[in-house]
């Protein structure tokens, strides 16, 4: 068995973008005359779709949250990242994501995208980043229903990679995912994958329990050492959950 691809989440492994949420979902409750988020919450939504979040934060305030309420936050929020995002000459990427992408390019690998962030938000950052030719498979929040740790979205992007790409038989098991949080971590788990988690969010140590290899910034990925566990024949042993 082979790596074939690798898979990255987006906020908090390829941009430094948390408060910028954060700030934007405290402005919309208040606009909807309801409590800002709590330290609890916040902690909470690391890791998990827009969607989910929202839901979940109107649940606890008492409010109905039908699909197209939903929708309408969701929209109001990417037209403020976007503009928020428009206000900054240098986008807070990750130091080490160009790099890692080259690495990945030079060893014929297919690189995807896995978020539980919108795709208007994801274009914008790719586009203005001249990253978005790399990533030939996308799957944002738009795209599921489910949020992670849930393991639909790695799912999908195998089957998107498949559809675009017949020759390539692509298995869960030849993708290595990049996870910042415990709810990435256990999704890419769940789809039967191995995961490198970046310190960006957590700690090293919590990271370490629970990923196949953890690095405090992406530029100490070894990407050549990682390819030599999956042509092993057996693989390294499933790790504890986070």
């Amino acid at each position: 068995m082979s790596l074939k691809a690798i898979l990255f989440d987006f906020n908090g492994v390829i941009i430094n973008d948390e408060r910028i949420h954060l700030q934007l979902i405290d402005e919309i409750l208040i606009q909807e005359n309801l409590q800002p988020q709590k330290v609890q919450e916040r902690q909470a939504s690391l890791g998990r779709s827009d969607r989910a979040y929202f839901q979940e934060l109107l649940m606890n305030r008492g409010r109905v949250a039908t699909e197209e309420y939903l929708t309408q936050l969701l929209h109001r929020k990417a037209q403020a990242y976007v503009q928020e995002l428009g206000k900054l000459d240098k986008l807070p990427l990750y130091p080490g994501v160009e790099d890692l992408i080259y690495q990945a390019r030079s060893s014929n690998l297919q690189l995807g995208l896995v978020s539980g962030a919108v795709r208007q938000e994801i274009e914008l950052v790719f586009e203005r980043a001249n990253l978005a030719e790399y990533f030939t498979v996308i799957v944002a929040g738009d795209d599921i229903t489910t949020s992670k740790p849930q393991p639909d979205g790695y799912l999908l992007a195998v089957e998107k990679f498949n559809q675009k790409y017949s020759d390539l038989h692509l298995q869960p098991q030849e993708c290595l995912a990049i996870e910042d949080t415990p709810p990435g971590i256990q999704a890419a788990k769940q789809a039967q994958m191995q995961v490198a988690g970046v310190a960006n969010t957590y700690p090293f140590h919590m990271l370490q329990r629970c990923c196949n290899w953890t690095v405090d910034y992406l530029t100490d990925l070894e990407l050549e050492r990682v390819q030599e566990v999956y042509s092993q024949k057996e693989m390294k042993p499933s790790v504890p959950e986070c």
